[in-house]
């Protein structure tokens, strides 16, 4: 197909932007995304939403120790970037305005539309300015929303949607979290006895990058795309990144940005004598200073990448500044943190070398349960379905009067280690629940054996740890209120990794049978839970 001009039209409070492939109705000067015309259908977009919620913008947010607030953005003044015959970029802004009374979100947003030439699609982006002096906030998120009918994020995961409609009583019941609805009386019936839940549809972003919607009559998809990763069509969006066609001062090109080079080995003599190179490991620059903190910094860029499988790695296109260099190996506990902050400036190609990665240890394993890759991935997870809802409940229905029992050398954690240690449902009250490890010394050396709980993710548990009995004096460990992630109820398999080391005197052990309790002590929670990662005991340090 020839590639045709980008032309702008006006008509009233709306524009319309043509490249030949795609056309966009965007009001003015809100710039709300009303219709996307493409391959015969006139409005790609949810037609039977109101034409202020099919596509745009909007943040969650709150003053500190406020309440929570929401705002979808409505751009005030309307400007065109750039526009040429190939290429056409359109600002909606809305400005801060410090003098305006009453509680205000303190940001100037500027949304920006850019529609290319010969580009079956268009790209979007914000600038959030906060301007000098504005009262503190805190941002829970910020989205770029568009509404459909299918819905498509992996092979598996995609469904027809059900209506805006079937979420209201009478149509559908709300379950034990807000965003799952029970569909009794769906518009469409194939969709009767389904659970909508939108964190059925979520997945890593570093696994993520493209998803949208797609229809079989006609034929035609509409992708969202991040161009830093690669998928076919996004091959090409990730050759060109970092872009050159974006306006703003704020964004960096590629010649403005630099890269770091090296090579990280794991040293854990207990494993190998030697260096290990550290394949698959994640290795990321972040302004994070702290061991793991990265997980929870969020003001400044980060930016990862997978090494080789001989430990390499170089990380492009960094904007400059001081970051920290982080890092985690599959296979291993811990978070990596080089010593020496890393300096990137403008064009620079920073050369790292070999580093070393010394993970926790103290003594030779005696026993381990899983695999260390962050997440409850190699336990047992009832009915994989990925549209499946409530898993958390099948823990019940597995264990219906007394809990789970591993026996180290006969278990298999595929098949005996239930992914989330939740409570257990009796009747309509939730009751805490005490796994058991079962295993055997052939002797005991005297000094300290260590536990390492490494924690895929925890959402308000009351953890305790207690060796051979449950009374005050076998008490080992005790933690209240352990994690705030929520995984449980948002189906997920991992959330912030956590790293707990337990300390074991020699003398609560016996030569022969021995049993380490782990207790989830919060009851009356039926959504509380303490996914594992890996445990390990070891010995005392020779």
């Amino acid at each position: 197909m020839t590639k045709k001009n980008v032309t702008l039209t006006t008509q009233g409070s709306y524009i319309i932007v043509d490249n030949g492939f795609v056309r966009l109705t965007i009001s003015k000067p809100q710039g709300l995304l009303t219709a996307i015309k493409y391959g015969g259908i006139d409005n790609l977009l949810d037609i039977q939403s109101n034409e202020l919620s099919r596509g745009y913008w909007d943040i969650n947010w709150n003053l500190p120790g406020g309440q929570d607030r929401y705002l979808l953005f409505r751009g005030s003044e309307y400007r065109v970037i750039n526009f040429s015959n190939d290429h056409l970029e359109v600002s909606f802004k809305t400005t801060y305005d410090p003098s305006v009374r009453g509680t205000k979100l303190p940001l100037t947003v500027d949304q920006r539309y850019i529609v290319r030439s010969g580009v079956s699609g268009f790209y979007c982006y914000a600038i959030y300015e906060r301007p000098p002096g504005c009262p503190a906030f805190d941002l829970a998120q910020t989205r770029m929303v568009f509404k459909f009918h299918y819905m498509a994020i992996t092979d598996e995961k995609q469904r027809i949607m059900p209506m805006p409609e079937d979420l209201l009583p009478g149509r559908g019941k709300q379950l034990i979290v807000p965003e799952s609805v029970l569909l009794i009386n769906p518009i469409n019936p194939d969709l009767k006895g389904e659970v909508d839940d939108k964190y059925q549809y979520s997945m890593d972003n570093k696994d993520g990058g493209v998803h949208g919607w797609i229809s079989s009559n006609p034929i035609v998809g509409f992708w969202i795309i991040f161009p830093s990763h690669e998928f076919r069509e996004r091959l090409m969006e990730e050759s060109l990144w970092p872009y050159e066609f974006i306006s703003s001062p704020y964004y960096l090109t590629y010649k403005e940005r630099g890269s770091v080079t090296g090579r990280l080995f794991v040293h854990d003599r207990f494993v190998s004598a030697s260096l290990l190179p550290a394949k698959s490991a994640f290795i990321g620059l972040s302004a994070a200073r702290n061991e793991g903190s990265w997980q929870i910094e969020s003001k400044g860029y980060q930016f990862w990448i997978q090494t080789d499988l001989e430990g390499n790695f170089t990380i492009k296109n960094v904007v400059p500044g001081v970051y920290g260099l982080h890092g985690w190996v599959p296979g291993f506990i811990g978070d990596y943190l080089k010593e020496e902050l890393v300096t990137i400036s403008e064009g620079s190609e920073t050369q790292l070398g070999n580093i070393n990665y010394v993970p926790p240890r103290n003594g030779p394993t005696l026993w381990e349960i899983g695999f260390p890759d962050r997440t409850a991935n190699d336990y047992y997870v009832p009915d994989v379905n990925p549209m499946q809802y409530g898993l958390w409940d099948r823990y019940t229905d597995i264990y219906p009067k007394s809990d789970q029992v591993y026996i180290i050398g006969i278990s298999d954690p595929k098949k005996d280690w239930f992914f989330a240690h939740v409570d257990r449902r009796n009747g309509d009250k939730y009751v805490p629940t005490t796994w058991e490890i079962r295993f055997n010394l052939t002797t005991v050396t005297v000094g300290i054996y260590k536990l390492r709980l490494a924690i895929a993710s925890a959402t308000r548990s009351n953890l305790e740890v207690h060796v051979n009995q449950i009374n005050a004096e076998q008490l080992v460990f005790q933690v209240t209120n352990l994690g705030a992630d929520n995984t449980v109820c948002r189906h997920g398999i991992h959330g912030l990794y956590q790293l707990l080391s337990v300390d074991i005197t020699s003398t609560l052990l016996t030569t022969g049978d021995n049993c380490i309790f782990l207790s989830q002590a919060r009851g009356g929670d039926a959504l509380c839970g303490i996914l594992y990662d890996y445990i390990r005991l070891e010995a005392p340090p020779a």
